[in-house]
C-alpha cells in the first residue's frame, strides 16, 4: 500500500527532535527506541505501516532539563538499582541480599517528577508541526519506544504505555508526557533492574501514527511461542482495536497456520464478548457485545494475508517476530508493531546431517532431535566460549576413538551441537534404531529421568520411525574401541579380582595425574599446544579405564536383587549408603573434619563466623588468615582446589582461584550444633546400617540355599566396593580441565600484557583458534608494544561475548529436548510434574520422609542452607555437595535415580526426589514441604511470602566470571 510521506517532519524548529518513520532503521535505536526503529525497518522492507513520526530521545532528555545527568527523583531510582562498578562487582550469589528497593515508591516519584515538568517549547513546536503534516486533527496512536525495548534478549512488551485515538495537539502533548512517565512504571523499572540495565542509560522516544479504523486487530507470532516450532504462525484476533487482545480483556479467535503450506492447523473461536472502539471526540470505549453468531472475525483470506506479512517481517529481521496488526474497514492490512520473540530457545546448530538450521522458518530436510547434554551433567548455566571449545575437542576425541570421522576436531564431531551457549547432542540416529530405543532411554532413566520420558514420547512420532533394526552398525564402532581401551579385561578383573582391580586403578590414576603437567618450556604458544593436547588425546581415556568398575558394582547390585527377590529396590537402597571409594563423599567429609578442627581454634572460628567470605578469601590469598584456618584451607585446596560449581567449563574459576564459596560452607558447618546430626556420625551410621542390611539379605538368600547366600554376599561386597567409583571419572576429568585452565590463564596473561585482551581471564571468551591467532602477533621476547609490533585487538569481540554470556545467564528455562524446527516436545505435554491435590511428582532417589522448611537455591556459591532445611535446586554437580551435609532433604528439577545428586543423597541418608518439573518456581524459600523419597512426591503447604537466598534463590544469575 502506498502512503504519502510526512511533508514537514524533521524540518521544524529542531530537526533532531522529530523524524519521519521512513527515515528510521535498526541502527538508530539510541535515538528512536526499539519500537520506532523496528517500524522504520518494516517500512524499508515495503511492508504496510501506518504513516507517522517519531519524537526522539533527544526530546525526552531535553524535557528532563538536566543534560548528562538525572533529576533527583530519577537519580534515586538509579542509585537503588544500578549495579556496582565492574571492579567491585561480585557474583550475585556471593553477596547477601539487602532490603529490596521500594520499587513502587521510587518509580512513583519519578513519574510524578516527569508529569510536573513543563514540555519545552522546542519540543512542543516540533510535535505540533509534525502532527499538522498528518492532517488536521487526525486521530493518532501514541506509543512509547524505549531504548531498552524490543531487544533480542528482552522485548519489554507492554511495559510502557500506549494511547489510542488521540485527537488534537493538547491531547497529543499530554499523551507524550504520559508516555515519558511510563518509562518509570513499577513493572518497567523492576524488569530493567532484573536484566541489569542501568536506568541512567535508558531514554524514551514516542511514536505517533495515524490511527487505523480497525474492523479487526490482534497479535501474530511467526513461530509458535508455546511449543517453539518455527514453522507455525499463531494469530489471535478480535473485532475492534487490538488493545482488547493485547490487554487480555477478551478471549480472542485463535488460529495456528502452517508457514510452508498456508494451511490452518488449528481454529479456535473465542467468545469475543468485549470490543475496544474509538470514540468520535478522542479516546476509546470498551463495551460488551453479543457473540451469539459464533463467527470468526477473520476469513481464510485474511489469515493467509496476515501470515504472508508476518513471514516477510521475519525474513527481513532474520528471526521470528511478535507482531501487532490491524485490518481496516476496507480490508487493508497493517502492521503496527514488530519485535523479536525473546522467549524462543535458539535452534541447535549441528555439524552433522541436520546442517545449520537457520533461526527463521527455513529448515533442511528431515526433522532432527537434540538432547541437552548440559542438563544431563547437572549444568543449567551457559558455558564460556573457551569452555565450549574444550568440550568440542573432548567430544572429537571420543568420536575418533569410536572410529567416526571428525574432519575438524575443533568444530566437534557430527552429532555435536550448541544452542544458547549450552551443549546439545543430535540423537536422531539412536532413536531411529531398535538398539538405541532400548538402550538410550534406560541410561537416562537413571541419569535424567524427565529426558527419558520425552525421548519415549518421540517414539510415537512418524518422523522418528525405526530405520535400523540391528545393532551391528553400533557394535562395529563400539567393540573395537572397547577392545583397544581394554574394557573387557578391566570388567572381568573387577568381577573376579576386585582388590587387584582397585590397585591397578590407583596406579593408573597416579600416572594420569602425572601426565597432565606441562614440561615444554615457558612459551605461551607451547602452553596452548599442551592444553589442546590434553583435551584431544589425554582426558577421555580415563573414562573407559574407570567406568567398568562401578558398572560391575551396580550390575552386582542388580544380580543380588534378582537372587534375593522381593521388593528389590527398597531393600537394596540401604546397601549403597556410606559407600567407600567415593571421592565426592571423601571430599565433603574432609571439609567437615576441617570445620571440626576450626571449631577448636577460637581465632579461626571467630573469623569464619563473623567475617565476610569474600574478604576472608582475599585474606587467604594474602596469607593473613588465622594459622589453623589458613593451614587447613590450604591443605583442602591442595587436594580439591581443582573442583568448582559447573566445573566442566574451563572458563569458570576453581575453588583454588576463588575460595569464598568453601569459606562460606565452613561457616555453615560451624552452625551445626547437634552432635547426632554431624555428617561423619551419620556417615558412620550409614556404613553400619548398610553392613547390617547386607547380613539380612545374605541370611534370607542362604535360607534358600547356601550357594545362593554366598553369591549374594559376593555380589553385595562388590557392589559396595566398586559402586562408589561412579564419581571418579568426572573427578579425574575435572583435574585435567583444571590443568587446561591453568595453562590458558598463563596464555591470557601474556595476551593481556600485549594488549590483545583487557584482562587475563578474557582468554576464556575466545576459542583456541582465536587465542592462537592473537598469540601469532606477539614476539617471544616480550610484549608486542615494546617491540613495535601491531597486535590484533580482540577486546571488542570479548566485550560482546561477555554481554551475550551475561544475557544467557538470566535464562531460566532450558529445553531438555529440541527438534530442528524449534519444537520443544516437553512443552506439548500437559500436567507435567503435578498430581492430585497439588502434590509435585518426580523420580524416587533416596528413601525416607522429611518435613521441613525449603530453601530454594539457584546457585550454590555464597548460598546459606540452615541445618535441616530441604534444598530445592534446578540440578546439582559435585560443587553443590558440601551443602548436602547439613540438608534435611533434597528436591531437584533434573536428575534420575543414579544421577550425581541422587547418589550423594543416598549416601548421606537424606530423602531425595529428582526430576520435579519447575520445583524452584513452585516452591518458595521458607515454605514447609514434605519430601517422600521412596514415593517420589513433594507435598508443599500453602506458600508464604517468597524469600530470596542472597541472590541465589530466585534472584538474578551471577555475571560473567571475573
Amino acid at each position: 500500500m502506498e502512503q504519502a510521506g510526512l511533508r514537514t517532519a524533521g524540518t521544524g524548529t529542531d530537526a533532531g527532535l522529530v523524524l519521519d518513520l521512513r527515515r528510521l532503521n535498526a541502527g538508530m535505536l539510541p535515538l528512536a527506541g526499539g519500537k520506532a526503529a523496528n517500524l522504520g525497518e518494516l517500512l524499508s522492507a515495503g511492508l504496510p505501516v501506518p504513516d507517522g513520526f517519531c519524537l526522539t530521545t533527544d526530546a525526552y532528555r531535553q524535557a528532563l532539563g538536566v543534560p548528562g545527568s538525572l533529576p533527583p527523583a530519577l537519580a534515586a531510582v538509579h542509585a537503588a538499582f544500578v549495579e556496582p562498578a565492574p571492579a567491585a562487582r561480585r557474583d550475585a550469589a556471593q553477596t547477601r541480599a539487602a532490603e529490596p528497593p521500594d520499587i513502587a515508591g521510587l518509580s512513583g516519584a519519578a513519574r510524578a517528577a516527569i508529569r510536573a515538568t513543563p514540555i519545552p517549547a522546542a519540543v512542543s513546536q516540533a510535535v505540533e508541526e509534525a502532527y499538522a503534516a498528518l492532517g488536521p486533527d487526525v486521530p493518532v496512536a501514541v506509543r512509547s519506544s524505549a531504548t531498552a525495548e524490543d531487544l533480542p534478549f528482552a522485548s519489554f512488551a507492554g511495559q510502557q504505555d500506549t494511547y489510542l485515538n488521540v485527537i488534537g495537539v493538547p491531547a497529543l502533548l499530554e499523551a507524550v508526557r504520559n508516555c515519558w512517565a511510563s518509562l518509570w512504571t513499577d513493572r518497567a523499572t523492576a524488569y530493567r533492574a532484573s536484566l541489569g540495565i542501568d536506568p541512567a542509560g535508558v531514554a524514551l522516544a514516542v511514536v505517533v501514527q495515524r490511527m487505523v479504523d480497525a474492523d479487526a486487530a490482534g497479535v501474530m507470532f511467526t513461530a509458535n511461542p508455546l511449543t517453539g516450532r518455527r514453522r507455525q504462525i499463531v494469530i489471535d484476533a478480535s473485532p475492534g482495536l487490538g488493545e482488547a487482545v493485547v490487554s487480555g480483556a477478551v478471549n480472542p479467535d485463535h488460529f495456528v497456520v502452517d508457514a510452508l503450506s498456508g494451511k490452518v492447523l488449528e481454529r479456535t473461536l473465542g467468545d469475543k464478548g468485549v470490543e475496544v472502539r474509538p470514540l468520535p471526540g478522542g479516546g476509546t470505549q470498551t463495551r460488551n457485545v453479543s457473540s451469539a453468531t459464533g463467527a470468526a472475525c477473520l476469513t481464510d483470506w485474511h489469515i493467509a494475508g496476515l501470515a504472508r506479512l508476518g513471514l516477510q517481517a521475519e525474513d527481513h529481521f532474520g528471526a521470528p517476530q511478535d507482531t501487532e496488526w490491524a485490518i481496516d474497514r476496507s480490508g487493508g492490512m497493517w502492521l503496527t508493531q514488530s519485535r523479536p520473540i525473546t522467549t524462543l530457545y535458539p535452534v541447535p546448530r549441528s555439524n552433522g546431517t541436520a546442517g545449520r538450521i537457520p533461526e527463521g522458518r527455513s529448515a533442511t530436510r528431515g526433522t532432527r532431535a537434540y538432547l541437552c547434554f548440559s542438563l544431563a551433567q547437572g549444568l543449567t548455566r551457559p558455558l564460556t566460549p573457551m569452555g565450549l571449545a574444550a568440550v568440542r575437542l573432548i567430544a572429537s576425541s571420543i568420536a575418533t576413538a569410536a572410529g567416526f570421522p571428525v574432519p575438524d576436531p575443533r568444530g566437534g564431531p557430527s552429532p555435536y551441537a550448541e544452542a544458547g551457549q549450552r551443549i546439545y547432542v543430535d540423537f536422531t540416529t539412536p532413536i531411529r534404531s531398535t538398539a538405541g530405543r532400548w538402550l538410550v532411554p534406560r541410561v537416562f532413566d537413571i541419569m535424567e529421568a524427565r529426558t527419558a520420558t520425552v525421548m519415549r514420547q518421540l517414539f510415537e512420532d512418524p518422523a522418528f520411525s525405526v530405520t535400523t533394526k540391528t545393532p551391528f552398525g553400533l557394535l562395529r564402532h563400539v567393540a573395537p574401541a572397547a577392545a583397544r581401551a581394554k574394557v573387557p579385561a578391566t570388567f572381568l578383573r573387577a568381577l573376579f579380582r576386585p582388590a587387584a582391580a582397585l590397585r591397578r586403578l590407583d596406579r593408573f590414576t597416579q600416572d594420569f595425574e602425572a601426565s597432565l603437567h606441562f614440561g615444554g618450556g615457558e612459551g605461551a604458544l607451547s602452553r596452548l599446544d599442551h592444553a589442546e593436547l590434553l583435551l584431544r588425546r589425554r582426558l577421555f581415556p580415563i573414562v573407559p579405564a574407570i567406568l567398568p568398575l562401578p558398572a560391575v558394582g551396580f550390575a552386582m547390585l542388580g544380580v543380588a536383587g534378582k537372587l534375593v527377590g522381593g521388593n528389590a529396590w527398597d531393600e537394596l537402597q540401604p546397601v549403597i549408603r556410606g559407600l567407600p571409594n567415593n571421592v565426592t563423599t571423601e571430599m565433603d567429609l574432609e571439609l567437615w573434619h576441617l570445620a571440626k578442627e576450626i571449631r577448636e581454634d577460637r581465632e579461626s572460628r571467630d573469623a569464619l563466623m563473623t567475617g565476610d567470605p569474600n574478604l576472608l578469601a582475599a585474606a587467604f590469598q594474602a596469607g593473613q588468615l588465622p594459622a589453623r584456618l589458613d593451614a587447613g584451607l590450604a591443605r583442602f585446596l591442595d587436594r580439591y582446589g581443582h573442583r568448582a560449581v559447573a566445573e566442566i567449563d574451563v572458563g569458570l574459576p576453581r575453588w583454588s582461584d576463588e575460595p569464598a564459596h568453601i569459606l562460606g560452607i565452613l561457616a555453615n558447618y560451624l552452625r551445626l550444633e547437634d552432635p547426632a546430626l554431624a555428617p561423619d556420625a551419620q556417615f558412620s551410621k550409614a556404613i553400619e546400617d548398610a553392613e547390617a542390611q547386607v547380613d539380612r539379605l545374605v541370611a534370607r538368600a542362604a535360607a534358600r540355599g547356601w550357594i545362593r547366600g554366598r553369591l549374594v554376599r559376593a555380589a553385595l561386597h562388590r557392589a559396595r566396593l566398586l559402586a562408589g567409583l561412579r564419581e571418579l571419572p568426572k573427578y579425574q576429568l575435572v583435574a585435567g580441565l583444571a590443568e587446561v585452565r591453568r595453562q590458558l590463564l598463563l596464555v591470557g596473561s601474556e595476551l593481556a600484557q600485549a594488549g590483545a585482551i583487557e584482562r587475563q581471564d578474557d582468554v576464556f571468551f575466545l576459542d583456541f583458534i582465536e587465542a592462537r591467532q592473537a598469540l601469532s602477533g606477539i614476539p617471544l621476547s616480550g610484549t608486542a608494544a615494546a617491540n613495535g609490533v601491531a597486535v590484533q585487538d580482540f577486546r571488542a569481540l570479548v566485550a560482546g561475548r561477555r554481554q551475550d554470556y551475561a544475557q544467557e545467564l538470566r535464562r531460566r528455562h532450558i529445553p531438555r529436548v529440541l527438534l530442528s524446527d524449534g519444537t520443544e516436545p516437553e512443552a506439548v505435554r500437559t500436567g507435567v510434574g503435578i498430581s492430585a491435590e497439588d502434590t509435585l511428582t518426580g523420580s524416587p532417589a533416596s528413601a525416607g520422609t522429611v518435613t521441613a522448611a525449603a530453601r530454594v537455591i539457584l546457585d550454590p556459591v555464597g548460598a546459606r542452607l540452615e541445618p535441616g532445611e530441604i534444598l530445592v535446586a534446578p540440578s546439582t554437580d559435585p560443587g553443590w555437595t558440601p551443602l548436602f551435609l547439613t540438608a534435611g532433604g533434597l528436591v531437584m528439577e533434573m536428575g534420575g535415580a543414579n544421577s550425581h545428586g541422587a547418589v550423594v543423597a543416598r549416601e548421606y541418608g537424606i530423602p531425595a526426589v529428582v526430576g520435579v518439573a519447575d520445583a524452584t518456581g513452585l516452591i518458595s524459600t521458607g515454605q514447609k514441604i514434605t519430601v517422600d523419597g521412596g514415593a517420589g512426591t513433594v507435598v508443599p503447604e500453602p506458600p508464604g511470602p517468597a524469600v530470596q537466598d542472597g541472590g541465589a534463590a530466585g534472584g538474578p544469575h551471577p555475571p560473567a566470571p571475573a
